[in-house]
């Protein structure tokens, strides 16, 4: 494969599709399960409950500091499945193309999303590629499906009662402030690093306590995101204390110089944990002896006797944190 860029006719379905299929898809994410003559593949699934999940993937730009849109898609695809109690094992990748792509950048993102794969110990077994006229697309979009195996322990909303406690397993706000950097936008440059990293590690700690209610990441609208849902299932306010939230210095800066708050932006290798708040402080002191949870915190506690998501503040203030309605850094994930 001689060509530098991608043109429409590696879309069209002959020999340059083929090739583009071959020689950068095959060629990177081989594995006995990948066959890419097939229309559908056979998957081994023993024992447990089988979950599955779905995402896509538009972030800008295409590669940042700590990542770029293929290992995003993969930590973000076997998170879900991860927040969730289950184990992944097979993704499926669709991947839009833009015309004009440099194939030097579309063989990287490709190699990096292979060995973000390998790491997290799935495999990708089907795939397909379609591409877009020039303009109709932001270089390279992403489509995932995951299927992963659950044994025990079904976390829900539903299973939340009063009293428990909400710990975030590090600091928030990184993966947003780092691809808004990367944009240079407002004229900025920094070295924050996004977050991007799976989850498995803190979610097989979580679940081996039996009093682990519910679990998630909170990637698009960040922590305040997940509170709102919580609120809005379960009927039970939150109180959260501010200097409890960990906030890297950096990030907080950033925020403070455009405005932004820390409990919006995404987080896209963190976990968000409702738990007893007689186990809170065990499971605590677990994800702090790792290095993935070394800044985990105990931010809050679900108040059934609240009607709203309340943060105390620094100073010994109050102020209700809303749910998400305009977007501050669209394209981030």
């Amino acid at each position: 494969m001689h060509d530098t860029h991608i043109s429409l006719a590696h879309g069209n379905g002959g020999r340059y599709m083929r090739e583009l299929i071959e020689e950068i898809f095959a060629k990177h994410l081989s594995n006995a399960e990948l066959d890419v003559q097939a229309d559908a593949v056979p998957l081994v699934l023993d024992g447990g409950e089988v979950m599955f999940t779905t995402d896509g993937f538009t972030v800008q730009p295409l590669e940042f500091p700590g990542g770029n849109i293929g290992s995003l898609a993969v930590h973000g695809t076997t998170n879900d499945l991860a927040v969730a109690g289950a184990i992944p094992k097979y993704l499926s990748l669709n991947a839009f193309i833009e015309e004009g792509m440099e194939i030097a950048t579309l063989e990287r993102i490709v190699k990096s999303l292979a060995q973000t794969a390998a790491e997290t110990g799935v495999k990708v077994v089907a795939g397909d590629t379609k591409v877009l006229p020039r303009g109709e697309g932001g270089g390279l979009y992403l489509a995932t499906t995951g299927v992963g195996i659950r044994n025990g322990h079904v976390l829900s909303m539903k299973n939340i009662l009063h009293g428990d406690a909400i710990i975030v397993s590090g600091p928030v706000g990184d993966h947003g402030i780092a691809v808004m950097l990367a944009r240079e936008e407002f004229g900025l440059r920094g070295d924050i690093q996004s977050d991007a990293a799976s989850v498995l590690e803190l979610t097989s700690i979580a679940l081996q306590f039996e009093s682990l209610r519910f679990m998630r990441d909170p990637t698009r609208g960040g922590i305040a995101t997940v509170c709102a849902e919580l609120l809005r299932a379960t009927g039970m306010g939150i109180r959260l204390q501010q200097d409890q939230l960990p906030v890297r210095d950096a990030v907080q800066s950033v925020c403070d110089m455009l405005g932004y708050d820390p409990m919006y932006l995404a987080c896209e290798g963190r976990v968000v944990a409702v738990v007893d708040h007689k186990d809170a402080q065990a499971l605590l002191k677990k994800w702090q002896s790792i290095d993935k949870g070394l800044q985990a915190a105990i931010i809050g506690h679900i108040d059934s006797e609240l009607g709203q998501v309340i943060m105390q503040t620094d100073i010994g203030g109050e102020r209700i944190i809303e749910e998400l309605e305009d977007d501050p850094l669209p394209r981030i994930c």
